[in-house]
């Protein structure tokens, strides 16, 4: 986390600006495109470089009996305390797919202390297991950051449902309270936006409207999205430059904001 003084050198600590970098990736479940190489041991070092206070993490196993055996260097704790390591220590996890050889899900992994989470189930009954995963984060002085990750599903009529169930979700968090949403939202019909904005949530994106991160190597569609609500923001990118469209199907998005 960055701290940029917004007055005097004796202003109290809660009066100074605070800039956070927020990082959004679909980690693959470890594993490159096509599931080639199982890559996470990459993926930690390229997440640890991009200096993010706060990272939102989709498709990211807690366990998986089979991987864990045909993978030599598979790490003994989940995937994302593994990421996480020293750097960021808090995390948090939402199971959202479970199966006899583990599950996998959404996480959060914070350089602040996260204060609570909970894991909202939107699967729509026949299709993929989804989830929502709410945190509260600390931040100096009185607030708290809310953090919602976001894995939405492969089919149109799906996501319609799930996005309303986001904003409900949405609407739940203190009106005040600065808000980042953030994951991937599988919308390459590009219709959420709409839905979004009605729930008072804005694009950190806002130039170039939804970026482009789907497939990694020759982005087309856009799937994973940044979403802000009482921030400002100060700058947007999607990382495409190596290593990153070498380390997952998804490219990941990086914003820095202020609360």
């Amino acid at each position: 986390m960055t701290f940029a003084e917004a007055g005097p050198a004796d202003v109290d600590s809660t009066q100074q600006e605070i800039i956070l970098r927020v990082l959004t990736v679909n980690t693959h479940k470890g594993f490159n495109a096509f599931n080639r190489r199982f890559i996470l041991h990459e993926l930690r070092d390229a997440v640890r470089a991009t200096s993010a206070d706060l990272v939102f993490l989709q498709e990211v196993h807690g366990e998986h009996q089979l991987h864990a055996e045909r993978n030599v260097n598979w790490p003994t704790a989940p995937q994302y305390e593994f990421l996480a390591d020293s750097m960021w220590p808090a995390f948090a996890y939402g199971r959202n797919a479970v199966y006899p050889e583990g599950h996998h899900g959404n996480a959060l992994i914070s350089r602040l202390p996260i204060s609570s989470y909970d894991n909202h189930d939107i699967s729509i009954a026949g299709n993929e297991q989804r989830g929502l995963l709410h945190a509260r984060i600390d931040l100096p002085g009185p607030r708290a950051l809310h953090a919602i990750c976001v894995h939405l599903g492969l089919r149109e009529r799906q996501r319609q449902s799930q996005l309303q169930l986001l904003c409900k979700l949405v609407a739940g968090v203190p009106p005040d309270a600065p808000l980042v949403v953030a994951g991937d939202f599988n919308d390459w019909r590009c219709r959420a936006g709409a839905i979004l904005a009605d729930c008072g949530l804005l694009p950190a994106f806002r130039g170039g409207g939804e970026p482009r991160s789907f497939p990694a190597r020759w982005p087309v569609l856009r799937l994973d999205r940044i979403y802000v609500r009482n921030l400002r923001v100060n700058s947007s990118q999607v990382l495409n430059r190596r290593p990153w469209p070498h380390l997952s199907d998804h490219l990941p998005l990086l914003a820095e904001v202020v609360p």
